[in-house]
């Protein structure tokens, strides 16, 4: 799958990301010298995370029958020593539904194995960088 980030030269660091059919607004905060049009490339990373562990969750409970109604994830980033580096996402999960404790702890183990979270902590990511 390819992913193309086309900037939009109508702002100062905007640009456009196309995944598949999809289009996200990426963007530099006013203090970074961009105009705060979109997430930064930070908040998507974060933003990846919560995602995932949502949908994890999700997909898990209807696969097993567990009664969650909804979830809503909640990434907290310290990025105070990135530059160190230890780069820090907190997150909070809050689930809804007739769940009893043993459950919610389940989908609490589920979330933390969720692909995004076992690429960010476990897995080494090989990135190349070439003129086109």
């Amino acid at each position: 799958m390819t992913i193309k980030a086309i900037r939009d030269q109508s702002q100062p660091m905007r640009h456009i990301v196309h995944v598949r059919d999809h289009i996200i607004s990426a963007d530099g905060s006013v203090a970074e010298g961009g105009g705060d049009s979109g997430p930064s490339p930070h908040d998507l990373y974060g933003a990846a995370l919560s995602a995932c562990k949502a949908l994890t969750v999700v997909w898990y409970a209807k696969h097993k029958g567990i009664a969650l109604e909804n979830v809503e994830v909640t990434t907290e980033r310290d990025a105070s020593d990135e530059r160190k580096g230890v780069y820090r996402l907190a997150v909070s999960l809050h689930l809804t539904g007739e769940l009893t404790d043993a459950q919610r702890e389940e989908l609490l183990s589920v979330a933390a194995k969720c692909p995004i979270h076992k690429l960010m902590t476990a897995v080494t990511t090989e990135i190349t960088t070439v003129l086109a």
